[in-house]
This record gives structure tokens, sequence and C-alpha cells, in this order.
């Protein structure tokens, strides 16, 4: 099996070598003669994973037409609000019969639709030929090869097992569902909670309050998903528990740093700025709350989350806008 990579930022380049290591032919297209030249030649990506060598076997291209030529699987990992206009300049270079996998954790902006939806749609593919990789991923850990595990899934479950395959190494175990709507929803929603969270720790809040962000942050995930029609047990596994509890507790984590700049003072762009990588979701609370309001789910750390975003509410003032809501009963409503 051929894969091609299109994204070498930290968790591209890291799926990148995951194939490799797999046993995987694998070409990362990346921007930038630079990129390219320090990853075939030097083995390394040192703006993304300074200081990790990578597989020497992976080899890194600035041509998409090389990248994807004869490949069987074709990997997307460009930040999400980027992903239409990518694939538009693409399609007529993707090979006809290839899986389709998104590493991206987004919701589109303007749209509400999953990453999944925008490929099908651009591409004018069936939805059984798109899959993606979900799970407790912080990218720094698996370039260094330590344990983990992810979930892949598609709604064709042969190709959720080819893909499964194609990325099975001694250190990163991947499983395989067929519930791409829940496992999308739960990695766009976990890191705009990893906001709130990294917004507490700032301000200095301890344990109790990161604890209490996860949990009702999962039931937020679990609630939408739900309605939508995701399976309920997807938001208890690594799609939903696990990289929720990653994601927030990690200072690896780019949601988590950029809520921690949010709540030293500093502006959305500011933060964006600092921070250096896409933390997705600073873009995708918004078309997360769009969805919720349209279906009457309620998504109160979301919210609060978006004010700070937006300006609307200070930092400062993010838990009492959170604490002030009316005491209800825990598995009921919200």
């Amino acid at each position: 099996m051929r894969a091609a990579v299109l994204g070498a930022g930290s968790w591209g380049t890291t799926f990148a070598q995951v194939l490799c290591d797999a046993g995987t032919d694998t070409v990362l297209w990346a921007r930038g003669e630079p990129t390219v030249e320090a990853i075939s030649s030097r083995h390394e990506n040192p703006k993304y994973l300074p200081g990790i060598e990578l597989n020497p076997a992976l080899r890194a291209t600035g041509d998409i037409s090389e990248a994807v030529d004869g490949a069987d699987l074709v990997v997307f990992g460009v930040p999400a609000q980027t992903l239409r206009s990518c694939l538009g300049d693409w399609a007529p270079l993707l090979p006809r019969d290839a899986l389709l996998v998104s590493l991206l954790k987004g919701i589109e902006r303007d749209t509400c639709k999953r990453m999944s939806e925008v490929i099908t749609e651009v591409l004018d593919v069936p939805a059984s030929r798109v899959a993606m990789v979900a799970g407790p991923n912080l990218a720094r850990e698996l370039a260094e090869r330590q344990y983990g595990a992810s979930v892949i899934a598609c709604p064709d479950s042969e190709a959720a097992q080819a893909v499964q395959g194609a990325c099975n190494t001694k250190y990163l175990r991947p499983y395989w569902n067929t519930d791409i709507l829940g496992c999308e929803l739960a990695g766009s929603i976990k890191n705009v909670i990893a906001l709130a969270v990294g917004m507490g720790v700032a301000l200095g809040m301890g344990d109790n309050t990161k604890a209490m962000l996860i949990t009702r942050g999962l039931a937020e995930m679990s609630r939408l998903g739900q309605v939508l029609g995701a399976d309920f047990r997807t938001f208890a596994g690594l799609a939903g528990m696990g990289d929720l509890v990653a994601t927030c507790s990690s200072p690896l984590s780019r949601n988590r740093t950029f809520g921690q700049h949010l709540g030293q003072g500093l502006s959305a762009e500011q933060a964006k700025e600092v921070t250096g990588q896409t933390a997705e979701g600073a873009t995708s609370y918004a078309p997360l709350l769009e969805l919720a309001r349209k279906h009457g789910v309620e998504m109160p750390i979301t919210e609060v989350v978006g004010s700070v975003i937006t300006g609307d509410v200070p930092v400062g003032e993010a838990a009492a806008a959170l604490m002030s809501r009316s005491a209800k009963p825990e598995w009921y409503g919200s």
C-alpha cells in the first residue's frame, strides 16, 4: 500500500511517520523547499517537531502530483478551514480509487459541515471512501514513539480496517468503528473544551475545576452527538473521553495553550499569533453553537468560550458566567 499525506504540520508529519513505521510506503507533501529538504535529507521537521529524528524512509515533496501519484491512501492534514479550497485545487490530481483520510478535528465555519462531508461534497465521492483518524494523539508524543491508540472511523468497515492495517505499529494501536459522525463531533468539541481548561489554568484554577470542565464538556459532546445521530458509545471511547482528557490535560495541546493565552488576557488574534499553530477550537466553536441552537441543545461551556473569543465576556468573568446558571439534575437537561 502506498500513502500520500498532504500537510506537514506536527500531526501530518507524525502520522506520515506512523505510516512509514507500519511499513506503508509514504510520501509527505509540504509547503516550502526548506521543509521538504529538512524532512527528506536531514530527517527532521524543525518547525513543528524540533529535536525529533524522523524515519529515514519518509520522503517529502513540494509537488502535489508527485505526492499522490499511485497512492492507495490520501491523507489530509491541512487546517480545517482551508480544506475546501485545497481540495478544489487538488481534485483533478487525486487517484480515482484511493481511500481518503482526514486528520482534521474541526467544523467548517460557514457551512457547519464536518470534514468528511466537505470531502465527499467537493470531490463528489461516496462516504464509504472517506475515513478519519480520532483519539488522544498528541503529535509530539507519538513522534517520539510513545505508546498510544487511535480510532479509524469510516462508514465502510472494510475501508476502516484497510486504514487500520496501514498504520498499525508497535507503539500505536489503531481501533476502528463506523461512527464517523460521532468521532468528528467529539474531535471538534473537545478542542473547545480544552480552550476553557486552558483559560482556567491561566486563571489559577485547580484540578476540581479542570475535572468539572472535562466531565461537563463530555456531557455537551454527548448531547449534541445523540441529537445528530451519533453512537453514544463513541463519546465514552478513545475519540470522546480519551481525546478530551489528553487535549485538556497536556501542555502539548495547542488548544489548551491557546486557552491559556486567552486566560492571560490576550485577544484571540494575539493568542493565535503567540500559539504559532492552528487551534481549531478557536474557529469551530461558532459552527458548533449554530448546530446546537438549531437542534435545541444547550452547550454552556462552548457558549462562554465563544463569548470570550469574541470579546463579549471578559475572561475574568467566564467562570462566574458558568457558575451562575440555575441548578439542575445531572442526568437530565444540562
